[in-house]
């Protein structure tokens, strides 16, 4: 398999971080007095960027420019304890790093580096794209085309590991094949239910 480049989500692929999302948003919301978030709102949040996050939360509020600048000053360390680094996540990496190229797209903004730095991640890849990289993040195919350019490289010689309708559609719109991870409902040929998997599914040669 012909395959140059591995594109890694982070939020939901890398990292079960629904709870650490929901503690950091609902955290905002009752900073300014108002109550949690709903489920739709936690959906919401879990596949969209901060600035995006915060304007569907606070849409009925008030509050909104203010809760925008106090995102900005707020430390993000406290709520990283709260996500989940996924089975298997070191060992897939161990094993691509050799052997292709690896990135991550991300509708994080400010965050993705002390998230990757914390958790030992940041010397496996190459190149991360998040929010604040691009003018249109995650749907828009920019992020991925960024990381195509970057390793100069054509869509069909990268795979995408993606859990969300958001990823689907980047990868629809950039042309990159998508592994789905854990979500049967996206509309690809290829599914996988642990990171184990992928390595099953790539095998690719020996190290580059």
């Amino acid at each position: 398999m012909n395959v140059s480049a591995v594109i890694f989500d982070c939020d939901g692929v890398m990292f079960e971080s629904r709870q650490a999302n929901i503690n950091f948003y609902n955290h905002i919301l009752s900073h300014f007095g108002l109550p949690p978030m709903t489920a739709e709102g936690i959906e919401f949040v879990h596949m969209n960027t901060a600035v995006e996050s915060l304007n569907h939360i606070f849409r009925d509020s008030p509050y909104l420019a203010r809760a925008q600048e106090y995102r900005l000053e707020l430390d993000y360390t406290p709520f990283i304890k709260d996500m989940v680094m996924e089975p298997g996540l070191k060992e897939v990496l161990d094993y691509l790093k050799p052997r292709c190229g690896l990135a991550v797209a991300t509708n994080r903004s400010n965050t993705i580096g002390s998230v990757l730095e914390l958790y030992g991640l940041s010397h496996y890849f190459d190149i991360v794209v998040s929010s604040l990289d691009v003018t249109n993040p995650k749907p828009h195919p920019e992020p991925v085309f960024k990381i195509l350019d970057f390793f100069g490289i054509e869509p069909q010689q990268c795979f995408y590991v993606g859990d969300s309708e958001v990823d689907f559609e980047v990868c629809q719109a950039a042309g990159v094949p998508l592994i789905a991870y854990k979500n049967k409902a996206l509309r690809t040929p290829i599914h996988v239910e642990s990171l184990a998997e992928v390595k099953e599914i790539l095998k690719l040669p020996g190290g580059r």
